[in-house]
């Protein structure tokens, strides 16, 4: 969390971007002492720093302000507490969304994407043709070749046979 924070705020002051007047931090007093730790003790700026305290399930709860943090009692009716809680619902999205796009871009990486020559359009005309990197990988340079002509089809023949653990 310092490092992201450190990060992200020396970012904005080496391109000369404007600094926020309130950081809101999408957790309680640790995450609020990790980014003051950046801002403050890292970069020596003084920005005011907020944390979204959660109960135990995991609902917020209360709005958290300054060192030591103080709980800022907001009825759960109000429109500022339901402003908090949607930014909290929309911050949890976006992170739910990229670790999703990660973890699926994760599981369409093969052994094929390591290979020299073998872009996206031979990648899949091997798939569509042999079903499976395993199958791929005991075929023969003919068997290959049909597939993706001679020299390309040395190519990946010699890279699993000098790679067979994989």
């Amino acid at each position: 969390m310092r490092e992201v924070v450190r990060r992200r705020y020396q970012d904005l002051i080496d391109n000369n971007q404007p600094l926020p007047n309130l950081i809101i931090a999408d957790g309680g007093i640790g995450q609020m002492h990790a980014i003051r730790e950046a801002v403050e003790d890292q970069l020596g700026l003084h920005i005011p720093i907020a944390g979204l305290k959660k109960d135990t399930h995991h609902r917020t709860q209360t709005l958290l302000y300054g060192f030591p943090p103080v709980e800022i009692d907001m009825p759960i009716t109000s429109e500022i507490f339901r402003f908090m809680v949607q930014i909290q619902d929309e911050v949890h999205r976006f992170a739910i969304s990229y670790h999703k796009n990660k973890r699926s871009k994760a599981q369409i990486k093969s052994q094929l994407d390591d290979i020299q020559g073998v872009g996206p359009i031979i990648k899949q005309k091997l798939l569509r043709h042999f079903g499976s990197v395993t199958k791929i990988k005991s075929a023969t340079i003919d068997e290959l070749a049909q597939i993706v002509g001679t020299s390309r089809a040395s190519t990946i023949y010699e890279y699993f046979q000098a790679n067979l653990s994989l």
